[in-house]
C-alpha cells in the first residue's frame, strides 16, 4: 500500500487513520496480460491503482477497437462516468502487461467521506486532475496533428512503444498503423 499512499501525497496528504481506513477497503489483485479488468457493460464500483503493469481504456465504434487512454504504474484508473452514475459503462479496462493492482471499493470509499473529509478532498483533487487530462486529450484531437499527438505521447510516456502494441498506439492517436509507421519513419 506504500506506493498508493505515496501517490496520494501528490494530491493531499492523509492522516494515518485515513490511510488505515482506505487500506481496510482495499485489496491487492493480480491480473494477466490481455485480460479485461472491467468488461464493456460492467457498472464500475471499484477505483484501481496500478502498482505494476499497463492498462488501457477502450471501446468499439462501428466494430473498430478504439483506445481512449493508457495508464502506467502509479496511476488511478476507473470508469468514472459509470462510477458516478451507477450505469453500465460502454468502455472497458484491459490489462496490457501482467499487472499488480490495488482495488478500492468505491461504495465503501464514498462512505468514508463523512468521517474523513481529507479523503473526500483527496479524491476530489484526483478526479479534477483526471477531468483536466480528459479535456486536454479532447483538445489534442481537435487542435493537433497526428504527429504532434504522437510526440506528446512519447513525451508523456517515453517507453510506450516498448510496452504497448502499435495497433493500440495508432488507435489512441486516431490513425492507422500504416500512418503511424510513416510518422515513426520521419523521426
Amino acid at each position: 500500500m506504500d506506493a498508493l499512499f505515496l501517490y496520494f501525497k501528490n494530491f493531499n496528504p492523509l492522516s494515518k487513520d485515513a490511510e488505515r481506513a482506505i487500506a481496510e477497503i482495499s485489496s491487492i489483485i493480480t491480473i494477466r496480460k490481455n485480460k479485461d479488468l472491467q468488461p464493456i457493460g460492467h457498472t464500475c464500483k471499484t477505483i484501481y491503482f496500478i502498482k505494476k503493469g499497463v492498462a488501457r481504456i477502450y471501446y468499439f465504434k462501428d466494430g473498430i477497437d478504439i483506445t481512449e487512454r493508457f495508464f502506467f504504474e502509479n496511476n488511478i484508473i476507473a470508469r468514472v462516468e459509470s462510477l458516478f452514475t451507477g450505469k453500465p459503462s460502454r468502455k472497458a479496462i484491459q490489462i496490457l502487461e501482467d499487472a499488480e493492482i490495488i482495488a478500492i471499493n468505491s461504495t465503501q470509499l464514498f462512505k468514508l467521506y463523512d468521517t474523513y473529509p481529507e479523503i473526500e478532498r483527496l479524491f476530489r483533487k484526483i478526479f479534477e486532475t483526471a477531468y483536466v487530462e480528459t479535456v486536454n486529450r479532447i483538445e489534442g484531437i481537435q487542435f493537433h496533428s497526428a504527429e504532434e499527438r504522437y510526440n506528446a505521447l512519447l513525451n508523456e510516456a517515453p517507453n510506450v512503444l516498448m510496452r504497448v502494441p502499435l495497433k493500440y498506439v495508432a488507435s489512441f492517436l486516431g490513425i492507422t498503423q500504416v500512418s503511424l509507421s510513416r510518422i515513426r519513419g520521419h523521426r
